[in-house]
């Protein structure tokens, strides 16, 4: 490969290089100086070129010879920096276990490495770059949350009119809407049902130009993929428009397509005193939706047949309930309450209301009426745009409400071309089902799948203790200072492989900076950005630290973004990581960077320290 080869995969690497410099370490790989790089020339070149300087000095401060690092002196940084604490020595084996390499070019070293308990500088940078480096901590991937509390103590990840691909207005719906949303760990999906042709309901956003699906084929998509992802419940959010004959027929259909899946009746048939956990819900289907009656009416089998043999009078009568006289009102007492508030809709059919369990839907009037006439297992939906002004009006009010009661939050119908509101305001009142439009990518999907990433992937993520407690004296928009208060310290230090943005237009070198934002409660929301470095997506060094101050970090999430500089125009998005505060490794950390899908950019990452300090300290250096 000669010199000007050797410069064109350098721009095909992204790699804008001093032609001096490149020139030097050219000469310095050609040993057998032909002006071509052969072989083991270019992998010297690469390794070269490859040099991490900043890993190289870092190693060299707890290195005494420079040359290996000791299993003591690994144990002090793991100790010092990584701050592994009790746990350092064991994990210092370990580790040098996993990313000593044992066969390599490079001195014997290496081979005696992992029977001398040493690691070399390619087993140090091997550990920085590996899961143990990550920012990530590796024991929040897997379910580490304690799944047994009442489904109401949990964040639910929850999909807004799942069974659309777009827009709103005129998108079109797809079963692939289900299969994404499950997939990617949701585990409330919703389904509009309108009546439809030869008897069979369909699935659209009504009144608009959307495409229409049948309920069956949603039904069968969500038995077929409910559990791929995650064992832990799936909630159907039925948005039933019916007339009664096709809401026999939705009810047929869940109680065949979904068989044993289907939850139709409380986990042991006695009445409950709370909502069962995702634990003893696993792998079910839940019916979230009207009900005709109460749970504890229901669990009386002569008043079922009693109330639907009244009900089959009423229909062919052609009356509705509310339009009953006085006296029969009386008659059937325990629902007269329940029968005020159901002006105007349609008479619900009796086998679809049994198959409402835990998740009865009831009209929102104000904390107190909740408080005072509704259930456990009834929860109320909210538009953004309410549940926002709830949270400002009486924020601890609806912190208490959510301790004991589910609550769903939906986007406003404004939002026809599908966009998200920021997930993080909501959640920070306790709201346990925020409902997203998951088709579309950006900083809202990002903070939610940050959030969810979390447990397994498993869709649920336990709320912090403070929002579980019905007598909690929390206010999101004025949390009682100073909480758990914490300052974070981050050092941005280099980047690596970083992907160009434009990848058609010849000659676009990045120059990259690096945000790092906090979302929390209101006064824990900033972000602050490094300068940027000019045409270099190689290997930038910024060496530059920020600093946050965060009043309740139990609720914050971080996301670092990697943009373009761009002076013209709006700084383009390179790629980014949203991750929980209370997953974050302090230390020398890499993050590997995900696109705008949240797919990995893999092998582009940032290196970073992080140090978080207990209490408030001002300043940035």
């Amino acid at each position: 490969m000669s010199f000007q080869e050797v410069q064109r995969l350098l721009h095909l690497m992204n790699v804008e290089m001093e032609q001096e410099y490149a020139f030097q370490l050219f000469q310095a790989a050609d040993m057998s100086q032909s002006d071509t790089l052969e072989g083991e020339e270019f992998i010297e070149f690469y390794k070269a070129l490859t040099k991490r300087a900043e890993v190289q000095e870092l190693f060299e401060n707890f290195s005494a010879d420079g040359q290996k690092l000791t299993l003591l002196e690994f144990v002090d940084f793991l100790q010092e920096e990584q701050k592994e604490g009790d746990r350092a020595s064991d994990l210092a084996l370990e580790l040098i276990d996993s990313y000593e390499p044992s066969d390599s070019v490079s001195p014997p070293l290496h081979t005696l490495g992992k029977l001398r308990h040493v690691l070399s500088v390619d087993g140090f940078l091997s550990y920085l770059c590996s899961k143990d480096g990550d920012i990530f901590n590796p024991a929040c991937l897997p379910v580490y949350q304690d799944m047994t509390q009442p489904l109401n103590h949990y964040y639910i990840n929850s999909s807004h009119n799942t069974y659309l691909v777009g827009d709103q207005l005129c998108g079109q719906s797809s079963v692939e809407g289900y299969i994404r949303a499950l997939k990617r760990g949701c585990r409330c999906v919703e389904v509009d049902i309108w009546d439809g042709p030869n008897g069979e309901p369909i699935v659209y956003h009504g009144h608009t130009l959307t495409s229409r699906i049948l309920f069956k084929e949603v039904v069968a998509t969500v038995a077929q993929y409910a559990f791929q992802t995650s064992d832990y419940p799936v909630i159907l959010s039925l948005e039933i428009h019916c007339s009664w004959e096709q809401q026999e027929t939705i009810a047929q259909h869940l109680t065949e397509i979904l068989g044993e899946q289907l939850l139709s009746t409380t986990l042991d048939g006695l009445l409950p005193t709370q909502l069962p956990s995702p634990e003893e819900l696993r792998r079910k289907i839940l019916v979230k939706g009207k009900k005709l009656r109460t749970l504890e009416e229901d669990l009386e089998e002569e008043e079922e047949e009693e109330l639907e043999s009244e009900l089959e009078r009423e229909q062919e009568a052609g009356l509705e309930l509310e339009a009953q006289s006085e006296a029969e009102t009386q008659e059937l007492s325990p629902r007269s309450k329940d029968k005020k508030e159901k002006k105007s809709t349609p008479i619900m059919c009796p086998s679809l209301s049994t198959l409402v369990v835990y998740m009865k839907t009831v009209s929102f009037h104000s904390f107190t009426h909740s408080r005072e006439h509704y259930r456990f297992y009834e929860l109320s939906s909210f538009s953004e745009t309410k549940a926002r002004r709830l949270i400002k009006e009486a924020g601890n009010e609806f912190v208490q409400h959510t301790a004991w009661q589910l609550s769903r939050v939906y986007p406003s119908g404004l939002r026809t071309d599908s966009s998200n509101y920021n997930p993080q305001e909501l959640w920070n009142a306790g709201c346990q089902m925020v409902a997203m439009n998951v088709q579309t990518a950006g900083l809202e999907m990002d903070i939610c799948d940050g959030l969810f990433r979390q447990n397994g992937g498993c869709g649920y993520v336990l709320k912090p203790d403070f929002l579980r407690d019905t007598q909690s004296s929390f206010h999101p928009e004025r949390p009682i200072s100073p909480f758990k208060a914490r300052t974070l310290l981050v050092q941005v230090i280099s980047g690596q492989q970083l992907p160009k943005v434009d990848k058609a237009k010849e000659g676009s070198i990045v120059d990259p900076l690096v945000r790092v934002e906090v979302f929390g409660i209101r006064p824990d929301t900033t972000r602050q950005e490094t300068s940027y470095v000019e045409n270099n997506g190689f290997n930038p060094y910024w060496g530059q630290t920020l600093c946050f101050r965060v009043l309740v970090p139990e609720l914050a999430l971080l996301r670092f973004v990697v943009k373009d500089y761009n002076w013209r125009s709006r700084n383009d998005f390179v790629g980014q990581y949203t991750l929980p505060w209370t997953c974050m490794q302090q230390g020398y950390r890499h993050i590997h960077l995900l696109s705008k899908d949240g797919t990995s950019l893999h092998p582009a990452s940032i290196f970073v320290h992080i140090c978080i300090r207990e209490g408030l300290e001002g300043g940035e250096s």
